[in-house]
């Protein structure tokens, strides 16, 4: 009896555990065009920018490479590639920046950032790592156009 019991709680478990529940808010149409699976999320790549061998101290080329930088941001950006940048705060482990490429692969990731002028000079060093996040992510750019006062 105690064995069928058991076996009962046990059913009722797996299948309280398994049991989905579906979000009435979902957008089909959206979701597709997002790429998101059935959790909403897809998949991504972090790109880590930390400082590079290139320890040039020329302000004119630093200038150059960073402008260089801005620039390659905003045109992955326009492309629908990278859909969040920024630069981290001091750290012990010369951490610059962040990137989020919206690609499916390190490989293709590889491509796109040795498409920057900082990169290919060695001011950064780049280390990329397939991340998982929500598929809304691309959406707040739109909206960061529209309360930035004032472009980099």
């Amino acid at each position: 009896m105690k064995y069928i019991l058991a076996l009962a709680i046990l059913c009722c478990f797996s299948f309280t555990a398994n049991a989905q529940v579906q979000n009435p808010t979902y957008n089909k149409p959206l979701a597709d065009s997002l790429g998101a699976d059935d959790y909403g999320m897809k998949q991504y790549v972090l790109a880590i920018l930390k400082t590079g061998s290139n320890t040039t101290t020329d302000k004119e080329k630093l200038n150059a490479y960073f402008r260089g930088h801005m620039e390659n941001i905003g045109r992955l950006a326009k492309e629908g590639k990278l859909v969040v940048a920024g630069p981290l705060g001091k750290n012990d482990k010369a951490y610059r920046g962040i990137f989020i490429l919206d690609v499916q692969t390190v490989e293709e990731a590889r491509k796109l950032v040795e498409t920057d002028p900082a990169v290919k000079a060695k001011i950064f060093e780049v280390e990329l790592y397939p991340w998982y996040g929500s598929a809304a992510l691309p959406m707040y750019l739109p909206a960061h156009s529209k309360i930035e006062k004032q472009k980099p």
